[in-house]
């Protein structure tokens, strides 16, 4: 057993019954079944409880003759009245209507956060000698993923027919002449990605950079306009690869990432079209446990794979949301992980959150 800053519970594993620490209760699977292709139906189970609280589909509808909506890997297929896995869609006569995320209307909040500021890509990017200045954090309520760590939760509370929305426009006039940048996080943008991409090139219009931070999940054509936006505007595009084995990327997130993996690599294609400052960043929470060295090491590899350049940011995780019982990631954890990446080839990795780190995990006294 293990001890952090208060002794938490082993829990047993619903897929090999064994009684481990560093396991998720809410999630029930322990960090060595989370790799493996008979967690999925646990995982469906946990990510089924999830959804349920926030009366969101438990998964994407997949409807015989449903209208399909392609905003996103999901593809969800709608039958009538039915919403889509993100919540901002659904069937009504036979067509899609968008609850929200149109140019005419999007469900999120902004605020102006001072330069510079704590985000993933400060350490490569220019807004952080901005200082005067600020970011515009746009906040969609909304995302196409259940991570059951998340630390925005919260958006789940929003109900999209009861909300006051914001056109792209309105967002767009929210900015002045100290606006240096614009970013787009959540959630996810790809929840709102028509109303996202339409404000966005109207702050490049205006000399806003323009940045995204999302899981990577929008459909590929949309994601390269997001990605042709930042390379114009001077902006950057920050991929949260939360896992590269794909059961554990379903075990945290509810969902897979094969389309992930293809938007970043077609993302980095373009990398080396504005190397400084670095069109496109990765980033990985260090989830303990479960995002281990050897998951960091594949991860960074396949950044690697793609241009060893690539900006990495190993972020500290804090407990939250439906994995309050983790702790949060230690300095070891995090150090191991560093050397794991630039191990697997990349050159250029950091450690973000710093000041998430915890104590180191000790054997308990006898």
């Amino acid at each position: 057993m293990f001890y952090w800053e208060h002794p938490k519970a082993e829990v047993q594993c619903a897929v090999c019954g064994q009684t481990k620490a560093l396991t998720a209760e809410a999630l029930g699977i322990c960090p060595e079944c989370a790799h493996s292709e008979s967690s999925l139906l646990q995982a469906q189970k946990a990510h089924r409880a999830s959804r349920q609280m926030f009366n969101l589909p438990i998964a994407p509808p997949r409807t015989a003759e449903g209208v399909r909506c392609v905003l996103c890997s999901s593809e969800c297929r709608l039958g009538e009245q039915e919403r889509g896995y993100c919540g901002m869609r659904i069937v009504q006569g036979g067509k899609l209507v968008h609850l929200a995320g149109t140019p005419q209307r999007g469900i999120l909040h902004w605020y102006r956060d001072p330069l510079p500021t704590n985000c993933v890509a400060a350490w490569v990017c220019q807004g952080s000698s901005q200082r005067g200045d600020h970011n515009l954090a746009v906040f969609y309520c909304s995302c196409t993923l259940d991570c059951l760590f998340c630390q925005n939760w919260h958006y789940r509370q929003v109900d999209p027919q009861c909300s006051q929305g914001m056109s792209a426009q309105e967002l767009v006039d929210c900015a002045n002449l100290h606006t240096y940048c614009v970013c787009y996080f959540g959630g996810d943008p790809a929840s709102q990605m028509p109303h996202a991409l339409a404000s966005a090139k109207l702050f490049a219009q205006k000399h806003v950079a323009v940045c995204w931070e999302t899981a990577g999940t929008a459909n590929p054509r949309l994601m390269d306009r997001a990605v042709q936006l930042s390379l114009e505007s001077g902006g950057c595009v920050k991929f949260d690869l939360k896992a590269f084995s794909e059961p554990l990327h379903i075990a945290l997130t509810g969902r897979g990432n094969s389309q992930i993996l293809d938007n970043f690599k077609r993302a980095s294609r373009r990398f080396h079209e504005r190397p400084d400052p670095p069109l496109i960043i990765a980033s990985t929470l260090l989830v303990p446990g479960y995002v281990n060295t050897a998951e960091v090491a594949r991860i960074a590899g396949f950044i690697a794979e793609q241009d060893a350049h690539i900006p990495y940011s190993l972020l500290g995780f804090g407990p939250n949301y439906l994995m309050p019982d983790l702790p949060p990631t230690s300095k070891r954890h995090a150090e191991e992980a560093l050397r794991a990446a630039r191990e697997a080839g990349l050159h250029n990795v950091h450690i973000g959150n710093i000041h998430l780190l915890g104590k180191d995990y000790s054997p308990l006294p006898s």
